[in-house]
C-alpha cells in the first residue's frame, strides 16, 4: 500500500516535470516589443525576460547621454513589464 502511493507521487512529479519544460519552451518562445521616444528605442525581450535585441536610433544619440538612457530603462521596463503579465497568463 505505501509502496503504490511513492509510486503514484513519483509519476506526478514526471508529469509535473514535463509541464514545467513545456512552460519554460513556450516562455522562450514568446518574443515582446516596447519602444520609446516614439521609436527612438526599441527592445525585445521574450517571455523568461531575458533581452534578446536592443536597437537605439542614429537621431537619439544626438540626444543627451541622460535622455538616452532615460528612452532605454523606459522601453526595457515596458518590455519586461509586459513580458511578465504575459508569461503570466
Amino acid at each position: 500500500m505505501f509502496k503504490g502511493n511513492i509510486s503514484k507521487m513519483l509519476k506526478q512529479a514526471q508529469e509535473m516535470q514535463k509541464q514545467i519544460e513545456e512552460v519554460q519552451n513556450q516562455l522562450s518562445d514568446m518574443v515582446i516589443d516596447a519602444e520609446s521616444g516614439g521609436g527612438m528605442v526599441s527592445v525585445k525581450v521574450n517571455g523568461k525576460q531575458e533581452i534578446l535585441e536592443l536597437n537605439i536610433d542614429p537621431d537619439a544619440m544626438k540626444e543627451d547621454k541622460e535622455m538616452l538612457e532615460d528612452l532605454i530603462i523606459s522601453a526595457l521596463n515596458k518590455a519586461l513589464s509586459k513580458a511578465q503579465s504575459d508569461s503570466q497568463e
